[in-house]
């Protein structure tokens, strides 16, 4: 490899993945360069959210090999950042949301959490750089669906990750507030590399660089490759070709 040229953060060969005899994955191979935009798409059940606990180290392959920042992705955990569904986070939450952030910045290595002022300050900046630094001391469980988002992206960014994976960040969203979450995205990628779970492919195009199509198999692009050829043509027909290659 030409030293001037940056490692993949990512490396996926020939990964397989089952639970029990039900196959989820089979014979995935393909890399994620740094400050990629990629977005995982593909029917209920294709194996996008286990491609992502495959990622975040939480499920070990049962064949082949995953590589985060040329380590395991166990080893690699805390330099990523995770937004959920806000609509999976306990609606009951106690928190405020400055420290729904701040609770992102415990040490590992600690007993009990301890935070100073500059885990305060570190937290309020974050929160001032979604637009929502007015509400630091609401209850994260008082605010908006918009809002739960932007929180828990700031959350996410407060260990400092260099990949950003999130699931679904706009769904059940109103399309004004769905364009400036991902308005903001675009802005972090210029140095992070995101990584996205979405339907929404009509949407996201003008924000992705890549897509992967998954359905127990995986078809990459670039959108560059795309000019002139509908996402909606490309995903329709990759989703037919995986469905034939995997008999389903």
């Amino acid at each position: 490899m030409d030293k001037n040229i940056a490692p993949p953060v990512i490396q996926i060969d020939h990964v397989t993945f089952s639970f029990g005899t039900q196959p989820v994955l089979e014979d995935i191979t393909f890399d994620i360069e740094r400050k990629d935009f990629i977005a995982f798409i593909g029917p209920n059940g294709a194996g996008k959210t286990t491609l992502v606990k495959l990622l975040m180290g939480f499920l070990d392959p049962d064949k082949g090999t995953i590589k985060v920042l040329g380590s395991s992705p166990k080893s690699a955990r805390t330099h990523l950042g995770y937004v959920p569904q806000y609509t999976t986070f306990d609606l009951d939450y106690p928190l405020n949301v400055l420290d729904t952030v701040k609770m992102n910045m415990i040490n590992s290595g600690s007993l009990l959490p301890w935070f100073g002022k500059n885990e305060a300050k570190k937290a309020f900046e974050l929160l001032e750089k979604m637009e929502i630094e007015s509400l630091a001391h609401r209850k994260f469980s008082e605010l908006s669906g918009g809002q739960k988002q932007r929180a828990l992206l700031a959350r996410a960014l407060a260990c400092e990750p260099e990949i950003l994976i999130l699931d679904e960040p706009t769904a059940s969203i109103d399309i004004t507030i769905e364009k400036d979450i991902y308005d903001l995205l675009k802005k972090l990628n210029k140095n992070i590399t995101i990584i996205l779970v979405s339907h929404d492919i009509s949407f996201i195009s003008s924000y992705i660089n890549k897509i992967c199509c998954l359905n127990r198999f995986a078809a990459i692009h670039s959108i560059d490759e795309l000019t002139g050829e509908s996402l909606f043509d490309v995903y329709d027909r990759n989703i037919k070709y995986l469905k034939h290659h995997c008999h389903l």
